[in-house]
């Protein structure tokens, strides 16, 4: 039905969510952004039997609270969510001591698994569902957001 009506790539999605199967039973998690036509939504997710489970979730409309009242569906809005929801999933993980993502926010290159630590980095693979991926989308800037925020996104 998803697939009928044009919601859902399930050739993409099968290709995500599949992994080798000496890995029984581990998690392979997925960085989901959707914009909407009011905000912008980023989330980490892991597939399931049962469906998909959340892990995080961040939403540009909780920038509100943060000091950014309005324009919640621009490239900085993006780039704010997919910060926040980095910092939420490793928080969950009990990882966020450890990756401190990136200290100063100057739009410079930055990838979490240069530095040197004894463990590795959290991992997801981008989700972008149907959108094409063209240069200078807003889904850029939520990735680039999760990366300065401290995932490692291939």
């Amino acid at each position: 039905r998803r697939r009928r009506e044009g919601k859902s790539d399930y050739y993409a999605r099968r290709n995500m969510v599949r992994h080798d199967k000496n890995k029984f039973n581990n998690r392979k998690y997925r960085y989901v952004v959707r914009f909407t036509n009011k905000r912008c939504i980023c989330q980490c997710v892991y597939a399931t039997l049962r469906g998909d489970i959340v892990v995080a979730a961040a939403a540009s409309n909780e920038l509100s609270a943060f000091g950014i009242p309005v324009g919640h569906k621009n490239y900085a809005a993006a780039y704010a969510t997919g910060l926040l929801c980095a910092r939420r999933v490793l928080k969950k993980f009990d990882l966020d001591e450890k990756f401190k993502g990136k200290e100063e926010l100057d739009g410079e290159e930055y990838h979490v698994e240069d530095e040197e630590n004894e463990q590795r980095p959290f991992k997801c693979i981008l989700d972008v569902g149907l959108r094409r991926t063209c240069v200078g989308h807003r889904m850029w800037g939520a990735l680039k957001g999760a990366v300065d925020g401290g995932l490692h996104i291939p």
